[in-house]
């Protein structure tokens, strides 16, 4: 690992670890870490250049971040946490589920998508648009936004028959509303052996503006698969 991830950490107990999505930090999980630092030790990371993470030489993608993750957890002595996921986030999470899934004990995927075929038309050719656009201009901020854009383009790249071999509790959870397409995240969940798929009334970003909605659909389901968590 070339960079040290930055982390916010708060509450005592079983680790949680929050991962944000594209373009953001660790902040954007405020109420969560709020709410869920009662029962568990939570740490919010700020993926690799992005909040106070360094950019480092690796390279910018999913892959990178999930053996990121690894180094992490192993750097903190983090042998079985639980991970949340939003977005790219959720797109790391089960990205590193899929390589070390001995290293999970739940599995919360708040928008995540297999491909950028996942993504609604709508918001995904701005998204083409821009990153063409980006990748015209010299200049580091204009690099930072490509490689930002990029991820959105390019990646991820999971077969859904991969996730049946995923055996840890697993939770699929979007807005209604959502940019990720709805018969996307339904085959998400029913790709996964016994995966809990809820739908909240919003859109992708349900977790900051209805954290309360969301955090008690995420208690709900850790409540439920407790007893299966060794």
């Amino acid at each position: 690992m070339d960079i040290r991830l930055h982390y916010e950490k708060q509450g005592s107990g079983p680790p949680l670890v929050l991962l944000h999505g594209n373009g953001e930090d660790s902040s954007y999980f405020a109420r969560q870490m709020e709410d869920f630092s009662r029962d568990f030790t939570v740490y919010a990371l700020d993926t690799r250049g992005h909040g106070q993470s360094p950019r480092g030489t690796a390279p910018f993608t999913i892959s990178q971040f999930a053996e990121d993750l690894l180094a992490f957890l192993d750097s903190g002595g983090l042998e079985r946490p639980d991970l949340l996921g939003f977005s790219d986030g959720g797109n790391i999470a089960l990205t590193f589920a899929l390589r070390h899934s001995e290293r999970v004990g739940r599995l919360v995927l708040n928008g995540a998508n297999l491909s950028p075929r996942g993504v609604k038309p709508s918001v995904q050719i701005p998204i083409v648009l821009g990153y063409r656009m980006a990748s015209l201009f010299p200049g580091e901020k204009a690099r930072h936004n490509a490689d930002l854009l990029r991820l959105m383009v390019k990646e991820p790249h999971i077969d859904p028959a991969e996730l049946k071999q995923l055996a840890m509790p697993v939770l699929v959870i979007v807005g209604d509303r959502d940019m990720i397409r709805p018969d996307h995240s339904r085959l998400i969940a029913g790709s996964i052996p016994g995966a809990q798929f809820v739908e909240l009334p919003g859109d992708h970003f349900i977790a900051s503006k209805s954290p309360e909605a969301f955090n008690r659909a995420v208690r709900e389901f850790f409540k439920k698969t407790e007893q299966n968590k060794e």
